[in-house]
């Protein structure tokens, strides 16, 4: 239900936004263009900010109304790209969730994920205590107490807390240097989750960035981001405004131990990181095999394995090339973008027996070979169309009630382009329909990007130019596109009876050389 509540929401989006700037496909790269926005804000605001407990909040001041035209809107797009932070990233674990993107060999970005909530709240939380105002004052005192729960230091923090005479500017320059840091580990750490993703997108499109950063630059200007009055720790503040995005555990602490807390903190972070480990856990078929006898290390299953789990390797059988490929196991996600990258993987080769130089063991080529030529054979109709989806999109079981053939494939991006080469220059099909998921979002991250530039001639191996155009149609749906992938079936039936009735059509009788020409013209783009 929440998978479907999450589809509905990206079909929103997707006609608002279009697919290719839906903020919710872009979400990993919207957390890297927020840091950077909270880091170059941070930077320029540091360099007006005096570290000493006497003057912390006399600079802020004036950073926030003296220079309001540059500072302020610093600070304000400050605080308000860190709490767009916290909600992209908290998007983007749940969106991973929802879509079961964790296990396998995603298991390793998931937990190096998980440990990102907690580096960019201790940037977050650390950054009120430097304005020192008595937001600042109550956020301190409270993260001061907790963390003295755990018993970890030789003295108690908040005893820094407990007169004006006992905060030292020593200890509040250090403050500052943790909150300079912990955003520098919080980098690292981000650097590191993206460590087995091939060709990461760390960037969003730039039209998203700049919509981006214009939003946040309009609610800084429509609500500037201002301080409460001066810290007294000869008092106890009165009433707070909290920023829920970073402070909402410290409420808590008024009727939960501070323990008692930290442990239930600790367990859900445990849970989280056992989620990929966790049933239901699909079958699990074998990786992508390589057969020397046919492998001659030309390097593009490498180039197009969304994981890296294709690497090459000198020659180990020596046959005459440099290089052979080598899948790991443990990085491979069955998805068989490889196998749609191999040249030799060609439904064309009768004299041998079809072994590309890699292959998925659940689905060889050569199975896939005969379940294609079958499903054609069963297509009945003058025009007839066969569909190839992914078993991560939309669901194939409204082909049936077209008349289309169906084959459901890892990814897309597991079928050669060869094979659409073979269904219609063979004459088994009129046409060939790929959908998958959708545009921007597949599953196995590029199984769509790859499959819609070999048809467009643009990454190899690429479908022949002899293959008409027209017969091939592409649509990429969510699982809740049922409906539009049975109008797109019978629209492309349609466009395909019009262009078999002009094909079909005789030529009309030449009465000069001009229309005898005119009339071979025409015959040859007919065909």
């Amino acid at each position: 239900m929440a998978r479907g509540a999450l589809e509905r929401v990206e079909s929103a989006f997707d006609v608002a936004f279009t697919p290719a700037l839906n903020p919710l496909y872009r979400l990993g790269a919207l957390g890297w263009f927020l840091y950077w926005t909270v880091a170059v804000t941070g930077i320029y605001l540091y360099a007006f900010f005096d570290t000493g407990v006497e003057d912390a909040y006399a600079s802020v001041h004036r950073i926030t109304h003296v220079q309001w035209y540059a500072g302020g809107v610093m600070r304000s797009l400050h605080r308000y790209g860190s709490d767009a932070l916290v909600l992209v990233v908290l998007l983007h674990l749940l969106r991973e969730y929802l879509l079961d993107r964790m296990r396998g060999a995603r298991w390793f970005a998931w937990c190096t994920g998980v440990p990102l909530l907690w580096l960019i709240f201790a940037a977050g939380v650390s950054g009120y205590w430097v304005v020192w105002d008595e937001l600042a004052q109550y956020v301190a005192v409270a993260t001061s107490e907790w963390l003295d729960t755990l018993g970890l230091f030789g003295e108690p923090i908040a005893r820094n807390f407990l007169h004006p005479s006992t905060l030292s500017s020593r200890f509040f320059t250090l403050m500052a240097y943790i909150h300079i840091f912990v955003p520098l580990a919080l980098l690292f750490a981000m650097w590191i989750h993206l460590q087995r993703l091939s060709r990461p997108r760390a960037n969003p499109p730039r039209a998203l960035a700049l919509g981006t950063l214009a939003t946040l630059l309009a609610v800084s200007i429509a609500r500037p981001a201002v301080s409460h009055p001066p810290a007294d720790l000869a008092r106890v503040p009165g009433a707070v405004e909290l920023d829920w995005f970073y402070l909402f555990p410290l409420p808590l602490l008024d009727h939960v131990p501070g323990l008692v807390l930290w442990a239930a903190l600790a367990g859900l972070t445990l849970l989280l990181l056992a989620v990929p480990f966790l049933p239901p856990r699909g079958r699990r078929t074998p990786a992508a095999q390589v057969d020397l006898d046919n492998c001659n290390g030309c390097g593009r299953c490498v180039a197009d394995c969304p994981f890296d789990a294709v690497r090459l390797d000198p020659r180990s059988d020596g046959a005459a090339f440099a290089e052979e490929a080598r899948v790991d196991a443990d990085l491979c996600v069955r998805c068989g973008l490889c196998v749609g990258a191999c040249p030799s993987a060609t439904p064309f080769r009768r004299r041998s027996r079809l072994s590309p130089g890699i292959d998925l063991p659940e689905l060889p080529v050569a199975a896939l070979r005969d379940q294609v030529v079958g499903a054609a054979a069963a297509i009945e109709g003058p025009v007839r169309i066969l569909v190839f989806g992914c078993r991560h999109g939309v669901g194939l079981e409204q082909v049936a009630r077209t008349g289309a053939g169906c084959i459901a494939l890892p990814c897309i991006g597991h079928l050669p382009p060869s094979f659409i080469d073979f269904l219609i220059t063979r004459g088994l099909v009129e046409g060939v329909l790929l959908t998958g998921c959708r545009e921007g979002d597949c599953h196995f991250r590029r199984g769509t990007d790859w499959t819609a530039q070999r048809i467009d001639a643009r990454r190899d191996p690429y479908l022949r130019r002899r293959v008409p155009r027209e017969r091939v149609a592409c649509v990429w749906l969510g699982t809740d596109g049922e409906r539009r992938l049975r109008e797109e079936i019978e629209r492309f039936g349609a466009r395909l009876s019009e262009t078999e009735a002009v094909r079909r059509r005789p030529a009309p009788a030449a009465r000069d050389g001009k229309g005898a020409r005119a009339s071979a013209e025409e015959g040859r783009h007919g065909g």
